[in-house]
């Protein structure tokens, strides 16, 4: 199968990027939809990946400052593979962007795992969604994509 990567513009993709993030956030995990969208989707980079079909089965946003958020993926798309490829463009795009780290909001029970490969703690604990977070980050060069499923 062959699957295309690409960086779109929120508003020209709206829809598209709502329907998939509605299946995967707010149908499958029960985000409500207040908090799922808000007012960083107009300001972050997006990207999208199409199957052959022209399809989107994933896709991701990324904050100016590094900040990785909404990565949203099919469940029947929900591989390694997949996921290293959303990564390694979000952290293309982060480079290009200039950031110097990369960072997500990680769920407490995970957080452990991703302190042992090399990322530290962002600020406190706080709440999203009803779920206990906490913002980790690691140098960009750094980065890597092996740990990562789902990412809010």
């Amino acid at each position: 199968m062959s699957y295309q990567l690409q960086q779109v513009n929120w508003l020209k993709n709206r829809e598209r990027l709502k329907a998939l993030r509605e299946k995967v956030f707010v149908c499958e995990y029960h985000i409500p939809k207040h908090i799922e969208f808000d007012q960083f989707d107009r300001i972050s980079q997006h990207i999208i990946l199409l199957n052959e079909q022209n399809t989107i089965i994933a896709s991701a946003r990324l904050s100016q400052d590094g900040l990785m958020s909404r990565v949203a993926v099919l469940p029947e798309y929900r591989t390694q593979t997949i996921y290293r490829s959303l990564f390694s463009f979000l952290v293309s795009i982060a480079k290009d962007q200039g950031a110097s780290e990369m960072s997500f909001n990680c769920i407490l029970q995970e957080k452990d795992k991703f302190i042992k490969s090399g990322f530290s703690e962002q600020g406190l604990v706080f709440m999203e969604a009803g779920i206990a977070r906490q913002r980790l980050s690691c140098p960009i060069e750094k980065f890597t994509s092996t740990e990562f499923s789902l990412v809010h």
